[in-house]
């Protein structure tokens, strides 16, 4: 049996997100068609989470969702990895998760 792979380039998609946007984020990065392994097996929503506590002081001229300007925060969050074959793949993940609130 031959094994079929595709020739488009691959790019990795990382992103972070609080919990509570998780299982949306992830459908909508799916639905554009990221996370899907181009090899034997149809693997479709493949990614890596990890853990972790991100910190970030907003600006002056920051409007927060979380926080306060000028104090520094630190947030518990997910790391979010996963591949997109082809650029049109990538771009639209891409403008999924810009249009995901959290």
């Amino acid at each position: 049996m031959a094994t079929v792979t595709s020739t488009a380039p691959r790019f990795k998609l990382v992103f972070f997100v609080p919990q509570s946007a998780l299982s949306a984020c992830k459908t909508a990065i799916f639905l554009a068609g990221a996370g899907r392994y181009p090899g034997p097996g149809n693997y479709t929503e493949c990614c890596w989470e990890t853990m972790g506590t991100g910190q970030f002081r907003p600006g002056d001229t920051a409007n927060p969702h979380i926080g306060t300007v000028g104090t520094l925060e630190q947030v518990q969050e997910l790391r979010i990895e996963t591949l997109c074959v082809g650029e049109e793949v990538t771009k639209r993940a891409v403008e999924a998760l810009k249009r995901q609130v959290f």
